[in-house]
């Protein structure tokens, strides 16, 4: 049975307006933080309802569909908290942020409602589409994965170690559902089957025996990589405090939001360095030697992590909203934004390389190759 059309299936986010409006007028008159829990959980209750009837009853032939469209009125809430903290509207959730949740008035907290409002919108758009034409959305599903679990961890670290971790209240836990539902996404989503596109024996082993110096696009990959890692290392030691000389120019001269005490940065970093640049080795690994089915699908999420980290990253060290001092100086400004889309592109790069031309990349076992065949 044909799942609902994407309008129908988006009519929980045309609710976001007034019901942000109702919970900002319920807040302001409970002003109690287990009545502001309540009311959450009953607004998402209440979306769930919505969903099923709009469904029909059918989205448990992909339960993705649920949470895309649950996930889609969320993300609307997020950019209007954006838009009101940033003074282009008011009067809908100034109270639930500033007795709720205060650490989303802060630079970092803003520009991740962007884009959580923009970017993840438009992700679950393009997969809602896909579910209600029974097509593929896997490749998008891997992405958005990447983007959100970036978000969600730097957000919460940031929380409890950063200045604002004394203005934690009950309505902190309202984000904790987000990393089961994360855990579960993830593994459903990597049990999905690949869609690869039909690449004979003869091909994959022409591809696979070509030697590095044959591939020049793999190998400025890889020197953008390893440029790459050294800087999530420098920058990983700054926030570490390293006493060097260099360090300590750059986090004064260029990029003093890394000693900004609201923790988001310097999580950030400590991410970078312990996990993302693991897996920019080996990355490096992976385009050297053939046969890296792991690559493909472990590029996009990585991607989608690094694309979201550094917008938030590069927003928040501009934006007005962080202090003075920790803000990017002017006379710096090209420097800053060249290193830093420069470290957002590489990734990027990569998952483009490793779908456009997957060959180098499939198992070597003959038998496995003909999985190309099938297509979701």
């Amino acid at each position: 049975m044909q799942l609902p059309a994407v309008p129908g299936a988006l009519a929980p986010s045309l609710l976001a307006v007034p019901l942000a409006f109702s919970l900002n007028a319920v807040t302001l008159l409970a002003d109690s933080p287990l009545v502001l829990i309540l009311t959450g959980l009953l607004l998402l209750a209440a979306l769930f309802f919505i969903v099923f009837f709009v469904s029909g009853g059918n989205l448990f032939q992909d339960p993705f569909f649920c949470v895309f469209v649950v996930f889609s009125f969320t993300s609307i809430v997020d950019l209007i908290i954006s838009l009101e903290e940033d003074g282009y509207i008011s009067g809908f959730m100034e109270i639930y942020v500033t007795e709720g949740e205060p650490y989303l008035r802060t630079a970092h907290g803003i520009v991740i409602c962007y884009w959580d409002g923009v970017i993840h919108y438009g992700l679950y758009l393009a997969m809602i589409t896909a579910i209600s034409h029974r097509k593929s959305y896997r490749n998008l599903g891997l992405f958005w994965l990447g983007s959100v679990t970036m978000s969600i961890v730097v957000f919460l670290l940031g929380n409890l170690i950063g200045k604002h971790s004394s203005d934690l209240s009950p309505a902190f836990l309202l984000n904790l559902p987000y990393i089961l539902i994360l855990i579960w996404a993830g593994t459903r989503l990597f049990q999905q089957p690949k869609a690869l596109p039909y690449l004979s024996p003869e091909k994959v082993a022409e591809e696979q025996h070509k030697h590095l110096y044959q591939r020049p696009q793999d190998v400025g990959l890889i020197l953008l990589l390893l440029l790459t890692a050294a800087f999530t290392f420098f920058r990983g030691m700054v926030v570490l405090d390293c006493p060097a000389d260099s360090c300590f120019e750059y986090i004064y001269q260029h990029e003093p939001y890394l000693r900004d005490p609201v923790a988001y940065p310097k999580v950030q970093m400590l991410i970078y360095m312990f996990y993302v640049l693991p897996f920019f080795c080996l990355c490096i690994y992976g385009l050297v030697l053939p046969g890296c089915s792991w690559l493909p699908d472990w590029s996009l999420v990585f991607a989608g992590a690094v694309a979201q980290a550094q917008f938030s990253h590069v927003g928040s060290s501009l934006h007005p909203r962080t202090p003075f001092p920790y803000q990017t100086p002017e006379d710096v400004w090209w420097s800053f934004l060249l290193t830093n889309v420069l470290y957002a592109l590489g990734p990027q790069l990569l998952a483009f390389r490793c779908l456009r031309c997957p060959a180098f990349f499939l198992p070597a076992s003959p038998a496995s190759l003909h999985l190309g065949k099938k297509h979701q």
